[in-house]
């Protein structure tokens, strides 16, 4: 008969972490950009100017992402049950996935209009065009840094924040197209800093879409690798084998991991557990662990077929010489 012991840890996950400086955060900033959105829209159909309409359609999906994201920071911290046993924390991903897509949807529209403008310029009034891009860059630059002092790390907030800096940057295009076109005329100055500025939009929501994805797949969290992690466990005394090792996320900054541990057939299964526990939390930062830990003898090898992490040949033959 085999010999079996499942262990499970979890203990102040760092992921609650977040909370109410993100969320009061989102909320200055949800208010900051829709407040601003109409008077951005009047200015952009006022002055002619596609760079602030660009701005404008971009600050209207970033207060509908903020909104969503303070949603989803709500959502996620409804308690768990026993069908959802992580409760809703994943809706942050959605949330900044959404994001990402809207992100990418902006740029092409961005795009497509530079273009059409390049066949039919139109009639810019540069000075009012400037002064509404100087107060829409002075708004954003107080959302950015409200979001970027709320010491958030979650992709929920990192999305909310992208949005934001791609504000920015609309601003100080929309400003440097205003100047060139108040002193030399020049109006395909307009489309021309738009298309850039939709580049500049799309390129920063790739890694936010990578990430995200990334977490959806379950691939192994950023800056941890489950090899490394796989060697560490096997060097802890007395473990023979590591196989079936799982490596996730939750949601960012929620890394989890599960294992089949086999140790030598007279050894404590638990305290090689919470050994390995010890060296998972030290080593990696992962409280969250599920492993089931059997006595070698009792328990066929797992390594043929499959990935495996076994201790080196020299150790294995230290111990024997030891033991004799």
């Amino acid at each position: 008969m085999t010999h079996s012991h499942a262990g499970h840890s979890h203990a102040g996950h760092s992921h609650h972490g977040a909370g109410g400086s993100d969320r009061r955060a989102l909320a200055v900033v949800f208010v900051l950009t829709t407040v601003f959105l109409v008077a951005e829209v009047a200015g952009g159909l006022l002055t002619g100017s596609l760079a602030l309409l660009a701005d404008a359609g971009h600050m209207a999906s970033d207060s509908v992402s903020i909104g969503l994201a303070l949603f989803a920071f709500w959502l996620s911290r409804r308690p768990a049950t026993p069908n959802r046993s992580f409760g809703y924390q994943r809706a942050e991903i959605l949330a900044a996935l959404f994001n990402g897509m809207t992100l990418v949807a902006i740029s092409v529209w961005i795009l497509i209009e530079a273009y059409r403008r390049f066949s039919e310029p139109s009639e810019i009034l540069g000075g009012w065009m400037l002064a509404v891009a100087v107060l829409g860059l002075v708004v954003n630059l107080v959302g950015a840094t409200v979001l970027s002092r709320s010491g958030g790390e979650s992709l929920n907030l990192q999305g909310a924040l992208r949005h934001v800096i791609a504000d920015v940057l609309g601003s100080v295009g929309a400003i440097v197209a205003s100047l060139i076109i108040i002193f030399t005329g020049w109006v395909y100055a307009d489309p021309i800093i738009s298309a850039l500025i939709g580049i500049l939009v799309l390129g920063s929501s790739w890694t936010l879409l990578r990430d995200t994805v990334n977490i959806l797949l379950e691939r192994a969290p950023r800056g941890l690798d489950a090899g490394e992690i796989g060697r560490n466990m096997v060097e802890v005394e007395n473990v023979e084998e590591v196989h079936d090792l799982h490596v996730w996320e939750i949601t960012s900054g929620f890394p989890a991991l599960s294992a089949h541990v086999l140790v030598g057939g007279s050894h404590n299964c638990h305290e090689r557990r919470r050994e390995l526990e010890r060296v998972l939390y030290r080593e990696f930062g992962i409280e969250h662990t599920t492993l089931q830990v059997d006595h070698a003898g009792d328990h066929p090898s797992e390594a043929a077929g499959r990935l495996a992490f076994l201790p080196r040949i020299e150790r294995r033959r230290d111990r024997g010489q030891s033991s004799g």
